[in-house]
């Protein structure tokens, strides 16, 4: 009897052992989560938002590589909510990946879920947020994967850290702004502040007092873990007279390099180092938005903290800002972008998949549906909508994870195209309007397990074009080509970069431009990929994947975990 493997869950003292026979036990950290409503004062008004125990931005988690982590979700909010651990590649573990619809329905008011989140190579930062509406502006938090004990950072192991979640506040209940932009058809308003660490800044009315402060000393170097919580857009980053050296983003470690400011999509983190080299005084760090497209409105304020040095010296009487690109430079955006790579040294090597399997041709659109007797708030009275290959995705009444796993017939098709069912030059500035309109429909892409996947995202000109972060959950992938105008097939893989792409889950497609990703359909289940600019998310620019299991219990879904929120 002792030598028969026994599996023991307990919690105590908020952890979970996982017991295999007698010797060999592993504890995994247990948190809980409680989803409520909290008052929050901005902008001299208060007004109530869901968090997370009460706190915003909310709690951190902290991991190792390699960790399982366990957390108890309570929602005692007001509406159906949803957790998704963005980046963490869950293998094998879609049930706890969390985007409502997709891998299970939503947790209802008076709920609980326990998920389990299991990280595997990821080492550096990520997040989690709310994936239900548009719940994540208030819904979220870092997370922190240092490295395995005994193993380090591949660079000088800095003097402290500092979380930096860049984040949208509207004065508006936020589910009440997702409900009139859906039922009006229209743009959502714009944000009335951008937040750092959940605080807008001096430049703000009844701000000045609750600004951030980092405090630092002369001559030491620190790592900000930097993340994009906005729900509607891209952000310049920088600190006044101090340069950044980016040595991580995706929770991958990149080749250093040094840069005035940062480009950073919403989904998207990255890991910063700077030293405090300048005089001992205050300076503004600062965040405003990046947006490419032509004639698209947007918050165009700028939210601030204040990098404070340590010791006795005489401040001036304003903290000096930082020279942020103006809020169109695209060039700008790529070139940051552009300038990723993966440190892709023997402890850190790439696995870039050569012989493609499957070969995918997305086209990534803005568009237009009719509405009846035009009395919609989109362009000529029509609704706004957005589309991947034409087909703007519609959410299933059952999760699609639950369908495939029990044989669901009618729950979603799996149809979805390798490519777009119409071809034109795809950025010309005029463009016939029967372009404008997609299907609408629950359609899946299957792919085999193991299958090497490229994708080609293609920005289109239509309505108007943007810039479409796009996150895929269940993988990191390889960014290996990118560039503005229509993509040669010809031409363009031949300057693709095989040796050292960045390895990211979330990347920025430039406005009418395109970007190709690799990566192995080696985790199988059901996976989301969707623009994370959360309106065109909502509008329909989403894909969900199926990877079919492989041969082996290693290379298939693991059972559902008992409890699953109901539909």
């Amino acid at each position: 009897m002792l030598a028969m493997k026994i599996l023991i869950s307990l919690q105590l003292l908020g952890l979970t052992l996982l017991c295999v026979g007698i010797f060999h036990c592993q504890a995994w950290p247990r948190y809980t989560f409680v989803v409520e409503e909290t008052p929050y004062r901005r902008l001299c008004s208060t007004k109530n938002i869901l968090t997370v125990n009460g706190q915003f931005p909310g709690p951190t988690l902290y991991a190792r590589t390699g960790d399982t982590i366990i957390v108890d979700v309570y929602n005692k909010g007001n509406r159906n909510i949803t957790i998704h651990w963005h980046g963490a590649k869950q293998p094998r573990n879609p049930w706890s990946d969390g985007p409502d619809y997709i891998t299970q329905c939503p947790i209802q008011p008076g709920g609980r879920f326990t998920q389990t989140i299991i990280f595997s190579s990821e080492e550096g930062t990520l997040w989690w947020h709310a994936h239900s509406e548009w719940d994540r502006a208030t819904v979220h938090g870092a997370i922190v994967i240092y490295p395995k004990k005994g193993a380090t950072y591949p660079f000088p192991k800095p003097h402290a850290e500092f979380p930096i979640i860049l984040g949208e506040w509207w004065k508006e209940d936020i589910g009440q702004l997702y409900n009139e932009t859906i039922q009006s058809g229209g743009d959502p308003n714009i944000s009335s502040a951008f937040l750092i660490n959940g605080q807008p800044g001096d430049l703000y009315p009844c701000s000045k007092p609750d600004t951030v402060k980092l405090m630092v000393d002369y001559g030491k170097t620190y790592l900000l873990r930097l993340i994009n919580s906005a729900v509607q857009e891209i952000l310049f980053f920088s600190i006044a007279n101090h340069k950044v050296t980016v040595v991580g983003s995706d929770a991958s470690y990149t080749k250093p390099f040094s840069s005035d400011y940062v480009t950073i999509s919403p989904g998207q983190t990255v890991d910063l180092l700077f030293t405090a080299d300048q005089s001992p005084n205050h300076y503004y760090i600062a965040a405003k938005a990046y947006v490419g497209g032509a004639g698209i409105v947007y918050d165009n304020t700028t939210t601030t903290a204040i990098l404070q040095y340590n010791g006795n010296y005489t401040s001036t009487s304003t903290p000096s800002l930082p020279n942020l690109p103006s809020h169109n430079d695209t060039k700008a955006s790529v070139q940051f972008t552009g300038s990723l790579r993966s440190l892709a040294d023997k402890n850190h090597p790439v696995d870039v998949p050569r012989d493609i399997t499957t070969p995918l041709f997305y086209t990534l659109s803005v568009n237009t549906l009719p509405c009846l007797n035009n009395s919609c708030a989109g362009p000529n009275g029509t609704r706004l909508s957005a589309s991947v290959n034409n087909i703007s995705f519609v959410d299933p009444s059952i999760d699609i994870l639950q369908a495939y796993y029990y044989h669901v017939n009618g729950a979603f098709g799996t149809r979805f195209p390798n490519f777009p069912p119409f071809l034109f030059n795809f950025t010309a500035q005029d463009l016939p309007l029967y372009l404008q309109t997609p299907k609408q429909g629950t359609e899946v892409k299957i792919l085999e397990y193991n299958a090497t996947v490229e994708i080609v995202f293609q920005g289109t000109n239509l309505v108007a074009g943007d810039d479409h972060p796009m996150h895929l959950h269940g993988f990191s992938f390889y960014v290996v080509g990118w560039g503005l105008g229509n993509f040669d097939e010809d031409k363009d893989p031949l300057k693709y970069n095989l040796v050292d792409p960045p390895l990211q889950n979330t990347i920025a497609v430039p406005v009418n431009g395109w970007t190709a990703i690799r990566f192995k359909a080696d985790n199988p289940g059901v996976w989301f990929m969707h623009c994370h600019l959360d309106r065109h998310m909502s509008w329909g620019m989403d894909v969900t994947f199926i990877v079919k299991n492989g041969k082996g219990l290693g290379a298939q879904i693991l059972a559902p975990p008992p409890g699953m929120p109901p539909c």
